[in-house]
Order: structure tokens, then sequence, then C-alpha cells
């Protein structure tokens, strides 16, 4: 636990990462694990180098090793192409082979002992500068207790013009994260819904946002959809779900309809409303519609969908807002020839 940014104490990790052959090395603090802070930890780290090297070998941490496995790992996707962007080669370290990584952990000792050790911090700014004198001032310019030299010296006179050269532009970060597929095979990412294969209900995938979203488990990309800009949209793919609960079938849609029909005749028209104007994702809409039963008497939610059909409403946080604040019992001039059946 360390001091953050905001003064307040936070679990704290630290991302080390050290040339072989000069011991040269790169510190910096992080307070998460995600695969986009490891990158631009990274990306930190090359700039400091200034330059880039031929591989990198990591520890087997998540956001660059899904599964471990020393012939054929599974890469995390955004850590693969950010290697390949680089043009670095990915050498995971062998599990239950600590020699592997024995100079990194070497230097997490190093950096415990010699910079923590009797340090106070204000806040995790005030971390970050005395980390970074003492990186300049003390650990790459002592003598290092396995090769009994300076490791500047060795890198700036021999290992630094092997580097490659960084690239001219920056490697462009998507918003990254992980998210369990609800049971009706979607995702939900940034107040929008998007399908995935029915098969993967119930596990974790690992979601990338640009321009897209791509949606992918153990390293394969599973689903691609075009990212929406609104909130509370959904971008379906009607193949992802099993055949029996396709959402366009005549049979699935007329189980909610006289579920509708129940409650009134203003509900039914709102469901066949619902059905126009949200083909691809009318299920999830005319649920929460359902689900206000629980909570408010069906001739109220009855004068609620009539209420909304007078302004060509079908939004379900909107009929549940007219049922929460009495606005179904205001007066309305309904025209039943304004919704088309």
């Amino acid at each position: 636990m360390t001091a953050g940014d905001d003064g307040k104490r936070h679990k704290t990790w630290f991302f080390h990462m050290m040339l072989s052959n000069s011991r040269y090395s790169y510190y910096e603090k992080v307070y998460n694990q995600r695969v986009e802070t490891f990158i631009q930890c990274h990306i930190n780290a090359f700039e400091y180098f200034k330059g880039i090297p031929e591989c990198v070998r990591i520890d087997n941490l998540k956001a660059a090793i899904l599964q471990a496995n020393f012939y054929e790992p599974v890469y995390q996707e955004l850590y693969k192409k950010f290697s390949e962007y680089y043009g670095f080669s990915i050498i995971p370290c062998r599990i239950y082979s600590p020699n592997d990584k024995g100079k990194v952990e070497s230097g997490i000792k190093y950096v415990k002992k010699n910079f923590f050790a009797g340090r106070t911090f204000k806040d995790g700014q005030d971390l970050d500068r005395q980390l970074r004198y003492w990186l300049d001032h003390t650990c790459n310019r002592r003598t290092h207790g396995t090769t009994r030299k300076i490791p500047e010296q060795v890198f700036l006179e021999i290992e630094k013009v092997n580097l490659k050269e960084l690239p001219e532009t920056a490697f462009k970060m998507p918003k990254v994260g992980c998210r369990k597929v609800y049971h009706d095979s979607h995702v939900y990412v940034d107040y929008n819904y998007y399908s995935v294969p029915y098969e993967y209900v119930g596990k974790e995938v690992e979601i990338e946002i640009d321009q897209l979203v791509r949606i992918s488990y153990n390293g394969k990309t599973i689903a691609l959809h075009e990212r929406l800009r609104g909130k509370g949209e959904f971008a379906t793919v009607d193949s992802h779900y099993p055949k029996y609960k396709m959402m366009n079938t005549t049979e699935y849609q007329e189980k909610y309809q006289l579920k509708m029909a129940t409650i009134g005749k203003f509900t039914e028209k709102l469901f066949f409303l619902i059905i126009e104007k949200q083909k691809p994702y009318w299920q999830r809409t005319v649920q929460g519609i359902l689900s206000l039963t629980k909570f408010y008497p069906q001739d109220v939610l009855e004068l609620a969908c009539k209420r909304a059909l007078a302004y060509n409403i079908f939004q379900y946080n909107v009929i549940k807002n007219i049922c929460q604040n009495g606005a179904y019992n205001l007066p309305v001039e309904f025209v039943e020839q304004a919704v088309s059946l």
C-alpha cells in the first residue's frame, strides 16, 4: 500500500523492465494490472530507453498471456497487437522455472530494499518524482552486484545502439476490458448491448473499443460490431442466437404478444410498436415493460402504455418514469391511427 495521486492509500504494484546485458532498468508504480496499464508501462520504458529491444521476456501475467503454454501460449489480443506494432517478440517465462525471471525478481527485491526503505511519500506524484530521481542517480549508476559494472555505462557504450528505433506515432490504445456474457447472448459496454454467439453465455470475454467493438475469447475474435453512439441500444446478429430462440420467429414473438395483451389493449399495441421500431433487439425492452408488473398494478401499466403511445414513445425507461411520477393519470388525446400496426 502506498499513497495515491489523491493522497489516499492504494494497493500498488511496480512494473520493472530491465535490459538483459547492461541491467539498465526502468521502474514505474501502477494501481492496477489492466492490459492497457501494462502496455502503457512498456511504452514508457521504451521511451526511457529511447529504443525497443528485439524481444521481451514476460511473466505469465493475464495482461499479456491468457493461457500459459511453453509451446503454444495464448496471448492477450491487444498485447499481441502492441508487440507487432513495436516490432518485438514475446517470450513467456516457463511455468515453475524461476530462473527465467530471476533478473527482474532480483530487481523488485532491490527496489523494495534500496528505494522504499525509510522513505515517506506525500502522494503518488511525490512517489513518482522520488522514484525517477533514484532510478537516474542511484539504480542505474551503482555498481551492479552481479556484473560488477555500472548499468548506465554499459547501456550507453554497448547496448543502446542495438535497440530498434521508436515508431513515429505512438500505439493507438483502444478502450479495453472484460465483460460477462448475459443469458441473452449480449454484453453490456458503455451503456449499450452487443451480441456474441450463444455458446459463450456465462463466460468472461475481452472487449476492445475504438470505432468498432471487438469481442474476443482466449485470444480469438468471436464478434465484431460497429460502435453504437447512443445509450440503451442493441447491436445484434441473429446468428448469435440458437435457432429455437431467434428473435424474429413468429412463435417467439407471439409468446410475448400474449403476455402484453393480457395487461390490456394499449400494452399490446405498444408491443407492435416496439417490434416495428426495434426489430433486432425488441425482447429486452418488452421484458423490461413486463417486469413493471412486479411494482405496479396492471391497470397503471396499461394507462402508462396508453400515454406512451399517444406520443409515439416505446422506451422502457420512459414508461417506467410515467408509472413512477403518476403521469399516467394525466389526460391525453389518444389517436389510434397515429400508430402503424
